[in-house]
């Protein structure tokens, strides 16, 4: 059966390393809905967050495959319950909106939104929640002419505890003869 999964990966910054990452879903035809690169708090790992719907036995074979990968130190697998996850999303409205008394302001209030700037020509709104909640606000504020918009894709952490510098600390000590 089918399930939303996000898969946390720790890797060396290299060039074409992503790359070599999303050839592993293009070769068994999974299709990423969401994927994030940042730096981790580790000095020279970093973290790639994908989120993709597939069975559990797929993903642990996937999983399995990408620790393979010259330069990905591990790959944790996770369900919704397993993380806490979060987007962002920027929304731009024209001035008119404000302008109007539309009742912006109480809009971004009522969605725990913020404005983060107000321009001559737009207003910009930005909005932290799960994907559900800013597509929310997104259906709410068309009516007032939402000029662009653009959401995140998922930053998510592990509820469980065990750190990833545990896991890197685990891995070393595995090839120490």
């Amino acid at each position: 059966m089918e399930k939303l999964f996000t898969l946390i990966i720790a890797t060396e910054n290299n060039i074409g390393l992503l790359n070599s990452v999303t050839i592993v879903f293009t070769r068994r035809k999974l299709n990423i809905k969401s994927i994030t690169a940042s730096e981790s708090k580790i000095k020279d790992v970093y973290s790639y967050t994908i989120v993709l719907n597939t069975t559990r036995e797929l993903i642990e074979k996937v999983a399995k495959q990408l620790e393979k990968i010259v330069g990905v130190f591990k790959v944790f697998v996770y369900e919704e319950h397993e993380i806490v996850h979060q987007e962002i999303a920027l929304y731009k409205l024209p001035i008119e909106a404000i302008k109007q008394g539309v009742g912006i302001e109480k809009i971004v209030r009522l969605h725990n939104a913020r404005i983060l700037s107000i321009e001559p020509e737009y207003i910009l709104i930005e909005k932290t929640g799960h994907k559900e909640e800013t597509q929310e606000l997104l259906e709410t504020l068309e009516p007032f002419g939402v000029l662009q918009f653009i959401r995140s894709g998922r930053v998510a952490m592990a509820k469980p505890m065990k750190s990833l510098d545990i896991h890197l600390k685990e891995k070393e000590e595995a090839f120490d003869y």
